[in-house]
């Protein structure tokens, strides 16, 4: 199988390390030079590529030439700059693919597309994307705009929390005071179990679908930042528990139903 990422970042050059391994012929982009030989060493044909809401940047067109599945993990940018229009930038890539030999998408997007409430809902695939957040809301559209298309199949993957080497909440929890939601369950999944869940929906071939995933134990926030930080050594977190706190509970019905994945690594 021919498999592009776009976005060789925290998430996509595990995976495409995972998937050269498997032996998969694999292209990966990066957005910065320097990191072409990292790429390259590890056995991924490398690609400089920057996505604009005018314009590409790099040669787009021989990233998605012969590729047969396009796994799209690059980051909306929205808290660094609020006015990106990440939207825009999938419209423009949603061209190019429309016009390449790619015949499936998997989009990486996030649990932030449900609402946090004071009932803690629970938010299975069944339920809407409901969130009211202007970066949030992006999220939804660019989903939207991939799964419009009738030239590829889409499925998207919203992942929680994500945590893994040199990646955890914790890590800054532990140096804020007032930290908010202390009772709000948390909504987490290791990178380990981001690549299994994306390699099993290539094995699978599990398309035109919409699938949670993150890890199905949910404690509150305030007692499992603290047994973190007691693990790793760490300043105690401090929560604000004057206020209402507000969450979710996301459950991956279709990770263990339709994918029959089980989960590798405990949160």
């Amino acid at each position: 199988m021919n498999i592009s990422i776009l976005g060789c970042g925290w998430l996509g050059l595990p995976l495409a390390k995972n998937l050269v391994e498997a032996g998969q012929v694999v292209k990966g982009s990066t957005t910065t030079l320097d990191k072409m030989a990292r790429l390259r060493e590890e056995g991924i044909t490398p690609y400089q590529i920057k996505l604009f809401t005018d314009g590409v940047q790099g040669d787009l067109e021989s990233f998605l030439s012969e590729t047969e599945v396009l796994i799209i993990d690059i980051p909306p940018g929205l808290r660094k700059d609020p006015d990106a229009d990440f939207v825009g930038k999938i419209g423009k890539l949603k061209g190019y693919l429309e016009k390449s030999s790619v015949e499936k998408v998997i989009f990486i997007s996030s649990t932030s597309v449900y609402e946090d409430r004071e009932d803690f809902p629970v938010y299975t695939e069944e339920k809407e994307a409901n969130v009211t957040a202007e970066n949030s809301q992006q999220l939804i559209a660019a989903e939207e705009v991939l799964r419009s298309s009738d030239k590829f199949s889409t499925t998207i993957i919203r992942f929680g929390g994500l945590i893994g080497p040199g990646r955890h909440p914790i890590n800054f929890l532990s140096q804020k005071k007032n930290n908010k939601n202390a009772v709000s369950p948390v909504n987490l999944i290791h990178l380990d179990d981001c690549v299994g869940i994306i390699k099993s929906v290539l094995e699978k071939g599990l398309w035109d679908e919409v699938i949670n995933a993150v890890y199905p134990e949910h404690p509150p926030k305030e007692i499992y930042y603290t047994r973190v930080a007691e693990e790793k050594n760490l300043a105690l977190p401090h929560f604000d528990l004057q206020h209402p706190s507000k969450g979710k509970v996301v459950e991956s019905v279709k990770v263990q139903q339709l994918l029959g994945y089980n989960f590798q690594k405990e949160i």
